[in-house]
């Protein structure tokens, strides 16, 4: 063998974990992974009726829920995608954002913040005037809250886990 290919075994191994660890997708934030507490299926009353249910995608970047309630005599069935925002060649948000899609073709974007055992979702943006702030009881059983929209709209809600 000549000088240049003679295996050098500690020096590739070296090399094969240090790409490795390049390549490792980063993991999903402290923050993000605080939601697992949603992950479930949850039974909905009070000015919304159904049921909706919160299931990790693979990799755990992002929650999943999927959403079957009736609210003022229509149904309302989609699904929402919760996280980090990570636009191709940018830095990963700090918020975590969702983009709502429903069966009738819309879709709403929110902010999720959890502090706690309260967890708030702005409609729109961080600091809008419609928002949901909802308390998680002890055991994670039970959040209520309410939806506040400006003008003083808005009921609470109450979701159950099943």
């Amino acid at each position: 063998m000549t000088e240049n290919t003679r295996p050098q075994p500690a020096i590739t191994a070296d090399l094969d974990a240090e790409a490795a660890a390049q390549e490792a997708p980063p993991l999903p934030s402290a923050r993000l992974r605080a939601l697992d507490r949603l992950v479930g299926t949850w039974a909905v009353t009070g000015g919304a009726e159904g049921t909706v249910r919160y299931a990790w995608m693979d990799g755990g970047h992002f929650l999943i829920q999927h959403v079957d309630l009736e609210q003022f005599g229509q149904s309302i069935t989609g699904f929402e995608v919760i996280g980090h925002l990570h636009p191709f060649g940018e830095p990963v948000s700090e918020e975590i954002a969702s983009r709502f899609y429903d069966s009738q073709g819309n879709t709403f974007d929110y902010v999720y913040e959890l502090d706690g055992g309260t967890l708030t979702i702005w409609a729109g943006a961080q600091g809008s005037p419609a928002y949901f702030r909802g308390t998680f009881t002890d055991d994670d059983t039970v959040m209520t809250g309410d939806w506040v929209y400006p003008g003083g709209g808005g009921y609470t809600s109450t979701m159950t886990r099943r």
